[in-house]
């Protein structure tokens, strides 16, 4: 069983408290993890504030260093990764894999906008009353410390798209891992500490508080996502949870990725087996527990039967069961409460009328069988909530402007996909789908870590993405110079 103590300003801190991680698939206890005390907290917070000017000062040429090794050092344990993954959060071998892959490609990325990121040079002389005055430059500067706390479902690589944009601007991060899956978060905290104790240069210009990464009950979060030191909060995870910290985080930046329940368009003319099986992965990866899943799927009334019959055919064929397993990608839910919950859901549209077309069923501890439904009523949660689980629901509509207005009819407004080869359709897409990322010709179920990734509506607040977070944990500085007329 890993033991994973507190990684506080440099040092590791044994605590008295500690909390169990158990595997979703076998419910055995794979990792103990210590738990912040309130005093463990203030030190933690106390040490970033005072790192703060000195690590933002640090050059970017250092900070690009530091990120590109930290790059390094996660494909060196990259086996490490995987295994915390499979254990601590039931993720599928073959994406566990993956994700360590966007992991060092979200640290390069940054490693490289660290040298970038600027300002902006902007003429003023437009109008003639501001004739002798600039240009203006409008500098970004890193805000404050960053709070980071992250979700279990990408438990690398949704820390990496906040830790590694946070070292790139010169702010020092305390990250609250998810307490499902804490092991990928302290193996990064491992990686920092290393070089910086391994380093010469780093060990001597990078702050011992750059990182700190512990695990802390709700309670004492709760105190640095009220202390003004923190100036930055992002979180990932549940929209209840995203705007109750909205509700605390009083004078901060605030950051929310709030998940969603993606819709796919899938048009007549559509390439309809390319869908199907881009629905059902989409669908079921990783027993749909992504922000991008797909959950709804519109298909237009012509292509129905075709399209359904293509797609129950993709679904049989999805691989079930040990999350170990090379050929596995629907494995268990994170736990028997996320579980139940999702059950319940399709019990409650059953005796609605919905259909089950495959699935709807518990199959062992913590899974359930790939789902597909029809007729499920618009109020019920399957319909207009997240359901984060292995369920996808199809309707039917006849005029695409109709695909879009049921689309949009969600509080959420992540991401959507459209399977069309019309033009004038993906235009009409672009302009009138209201969230924050269309993939057209393919499902939402995709990102590029450097892409800006975010939402509208319920689903949050800002973008991240390697340099568009950065910009969230900047301020603007604008210089603007009263230009001297010649004495000559």
């Amino acid at each position: 069983m890993n033991h994973y103590p507190l990684y506080i300003d440099g040092s590791w801190r044994e605590t008295p408290a500690h909390m169990t991680v158990t595997s979703p698939y076998s419910g055995d206890g794979v990792a103990a993890c210590g738990l912040a005390s309130p005093a463990d907290m203030e030190a933690a917070i106390a040490a970033a504030d005072r790192d703060f000017l000195p690590f933002r000062n640090t050059l970017r040429g250092h900070r690009a260093q530091l990120l590109t090794a930290m790059a390094r050092g996660i494909e060196t344990r990259r086996a490490e990764f995987i295994k915390r993954m499979v254990n601590e959060a039931g993720k599928p071998k073959t994406l566990a894999n993956i994700e360590v892959s966007r992991a060092i490609m979200t640290f390069t990325a940054a490693a490289e906008e660290a040298k970038r990121l600027g300002g902006d040079v902007i003429p003023l002389d437009g109008e003639a009353a501001n004739a002798g005055y600039g240009p203006a430059i409008s500098y970004w500067f890193a805000k404050s410390p960053v709070l980071a706390i992250a979700p279990f479902n990408f438990p690398l690589n949704l820390i990496a798209h906040k830790v590694a944009p946070a070292l790139a601007v010169g702010a020092p991060v305390v990250v609250k891992p998810p307490p499902q899956a804490p092991g990928c978060a302290m193996l990064l905290a491992e990686i920092f500490d290393d070089l910086l104790k391994s380093d010469a240069v780093l060990g001597k210009v990078i702050p011992r508080a750059a990182l700190q990464v512990f695990q802390a009950a709700n309670d004492v979060t709760g105190i640095a996502i009220k202390d003004p030191r923190l100036g930055i909060v992002s979180f990932t995870g549940s929209q209840k949870v995203g705007w109750m910290l909205q509700g605390m985080a009083i004078g901060k930046k605030i950051a929310l990725e709030l998940g969603g329940n993606a819709a796919v368009i899938v048009h007549e003319d559509a390439d309809l087996q390319r869908a199907a099986t881009r629905c059902a992965f989409g669908g079921f990866a990783y027993a749909g527990q992504i922000c991008i899943s797909v959950q709804r799927i519109l298909v237009h009334t012509k292509v129905e039967k075709d399209f359904v019959g293509l797609l129950l055919d993709e679904v049989a064929k999805i691989s079930v069961g040990d999350p170990e397993s090379s050929d596995v990608t629907c494995g268990p839910l994170i736990d028997q409460a996320a579980a139940h919950r999702v059950i319940t859901w399709i019990e409650e549209a059953k005796r609605r009328g919905a259909r089950v077309l495959a699935g709807g069923v518990m199959t062992g501890n913590n899974f359930i069988a790939p789902t597909v439904m029809t007729h499920v009523p618009k109020d019920l949660p399957l319909a207009c909530e997240e359901v984060f689980g292995p369920v996808v629901i199809i309707a039917t509509y006849a005029d695409f402007a109709e695909a879009v207005r049921m689309s949009n009819a969600s509080q959420y407004g992540l991401q959507a996909g459209v399977f069309t080869d019309s033009a004038a359709l993906h235009h009409y897409a672009t302009q009138h789908l209201e969230v924050g990322g269309i993939i057209l010709n393919d499902i939402p179920t995709f990102r590029a870590d450097n892409m800006p990734y975010g939402g509208v509506k319920g689903s949050g607040l800002g973008r991240e993405g390697v340099r568009f977070a950065m910009e969230d944990f900047c301020e603007r500085r604008t210089v603007v110079t009263r230009n001297q007329p010649s004495s000559r």
